[in-house]
């Protein structure tokens, strides 16, 4: 008898591990998954300083906020949230927004259909709080920056939980179809701006614009204030015009779908090179001290990442002794390799016990 494959929710129907086939196009919208840790500050733009799937935006400007798994929720649907702290100031309104962003992989972005004439209509829902009073706004554009779209919330209450839904109409332009459509590459970048510039704003809102935009000229400049908080959990951006209830997925499921971007050998919710190092067996090569040994990643990742690694040892059985050259290589999407030297000295062939930290990023 042949045998029937049953993809599960969340799985498309090649089985990858792209998301297609659930609603919410978002992943770790509820904040539930920190792999790096509970929290941590923003060294520079494009910056992943803890909850995984959100980064900080700040364009090459000065602004920074640290980011934090924080208790603080709107209601018992949901147990995390994302605090994020404003560290360092941009009072300025020159070319620099700030913004927390997720960026959308161009296969979890099909099910849109941009860039066709029957483009469908998203809709976004989140539960936001703000110690600065006032109008933000949440911004959709294409990875190249050529076509962008801003929706402004209504005025926000100081230290007051609001559901905010916002519907984004499709885009028929075919500008998507070159920008990554049906790819592992950008396929939507979605920000919530916390910052107001004098090149990125716009009056123009609920339509598309053929720029870079990303803010209202209403936008309010909470990074602009030292110490000032913005809290955002139940993110969820689903198809047609109309928001449904938050697609909780369990804690597995978002680990996994998060660790197509972003895994490590270290302990969950620490440092990359904290906690319990990763543990195994390689073998010798070649000259009597070089090592070489596999590492699987817990799920295919995106692409090929880019690996680091740090207190790579080798055990000769009794004392732990320190590699002098550790080369580590991503060979697949899949796996990678650590190419060692000046360890233990040992006959070719023979095995050898190893630990180390590493992490494997494939982020957006």
């Amino acid at each position: 008898m042949a045998l029937i494959k049953v993809n599960n929710r969340g799985q498309s129907s090649d089985f990858s591990t792209e998301i297609g086939a659930t609603k919410n196009l978002i992943i770790n919208g509820a904040m539930q998954v920190a792999q790096r840790g509970t929290s941590g500050t923003a060294t520079g733009d494009g910056f992943y300083p803890s909850i995984d799937r959100f980064k900080w935006r700040s364009y090459g400007g000065a602004g920074r906020a640290s980011f934090e798994q924080s208790t603080d929720t709107p209601n018992g649907d949901f147990r995390y949230s994302l605090k994020a702290t404003v560290t360092t100031v941009n009072s300025g309104l020159d070319q620099y927004d700030s913004a927390i962003s997720q960026v959308i992989e161009g296969y979890n972005r099909l099910p849109l259909g941009w860039g066709t004439s029957t483009a469908s209509s998203c809709t976004i829902s989140f539960w936001v709080k703000t110690s600065i009073a006032g109008i933000y706004s949440v911004s959709m554009r294409v990875g190249s920056g050529g076509r962008s779209q801003v929706q402004e919330t209504p005025s926000l209450t100081a230290n007051t939980w609001t559901k905010v839904t916002l519907t984004f109409v499709g885009d028929t332009d075919g500008t998507w179809l070159t920008s990554n459509y049906g790819t592992n590459g950008t396929g939507l970048i979605l920000e919530f701006n916390v910052g107001r510039s004098n090149a990125k704003n716009t009056t123009t809102f609920g339509s598309w614009i053929g720029s870079n935009r990303v803010s209202s000229d209403n936008q309010v400049r909470w990074i602009a204030t030292s110490g000032a908080t913005f809290y955002l959990t139940g993110v969820q951006v689903e198809k047609g015009s109309t928001a449904t209830d938050f697609e909780h997925r369990s804690f597995g499921e978002e680990l996994q779908l998060c660790q197509r971007y972003y895994s490590k050998a270290s302990q969950y919710g620490s440092a990359w090179d904290a906690g319990e190092k990763q543990k195994g067996s390689f073998s010798s090569h070649g000259s009597s001290n070089g090592w070489f040994g596999p590492i699987e990643f817990p799920v295919t990742m995106r692409t090929p990442p880019t690996m680091q690694q740090t207190g790579t040892q080798s055990y000769n059985g009794s004392t732990w002794t320190s590699w002098s050259s550790v080369n580590m290589g991503a060979r697949t999407e899949n796996s990678c390799y650590a190419d060692c030297s000046g360890g233990v000295s040992t006959s070719n062939g023979q095995s050898m016990l190893f630990q180390m930290y590493w992490d494997a990023n494939a982020e957006l």
